[in-house]
């Protein structure tokens, strides 16, 4: 089967907050350096110290290949592509709100910079293979096809703390409208 990524299906089940994330409002940054799509590694401390929009997300569709079994049935599982893509259209006015734009998953390196490349995503992607971050934050995940891969969760982080937690996302392709909206707020 091959799948139109940028498309949601009219019928995915709606993840329910389980809790997962509810002790993750003012926890530090952790200092954690991920590979990156521009280049260098990027030290999330570094960059939670001013203002920093971090989405995470299981993992994005790649052309020509099948999605996991049952993919679509996953609460969550399905938008990477609309959400990378709705960020990308977004991204003048998180600059202007002065946020620092990060997405993050388990993919690796190459998977990643193919993703970037032919979407033209223009902030960094950070691999996270390891579950670091996971880790560090005890982030939700969940299993498919024998891989772990991220929840879909946002956090903005201000002064190296959380302020701000969403989750559950969804539907994700309105995910940085969200966070846009919770930023103005704050702002006035």
């Amino acid at each position: 089967m091959n799948a139109d990524f940028a498309e949601l299906p009219p019928d995915l089940p709606i993840p329910e907050d389980d809790g997962a994330a509810e002790h993750l409002t003012e926890m530090s940054v952790p200092t954690l350096t991920l590979p990156s799509t521009q280049g260098g590694p990027v030290d999330l401390s570094a960059a939670g110290r001013g203002r920093l929009v971090a989405y995470l997300y299981p993992r994005t569709g790649v052309p020509g290949r099948s999605l996991p079994t049952g993919w679509d049935d996953i609460p969550g599982a399905r938008g990477c592509t609309p959400q990378s893509c709705a960020y990308r259209e977004s991204i003048s006015e998180f600059s202007w709100l002065g946020a620092t734009v990060v997405g993050i998953s388990a993919q690796t390196p190459g998977e990643q910079r193919e993703f970037t490349e032919r979407e033209h995503i223009p902030f960094p992607l950070l691999s996270d293979s390891g579950l670091r971050l996971a880790d560090a934050l005890r982030l939700p995940t969940f299993e498919a096809e024998g891989m772990t891969l991220y929840k879909r969760l946002t956090f903005v982080a201000e002064g190296g703390k959380i302020a701000k937690v969403f989750y559950p996302v969804f539907p994700p392709d309105r995910d940085a409208g969200e966070v846009l909206a919770w930023l103005h707020r704050r702002r006035a």
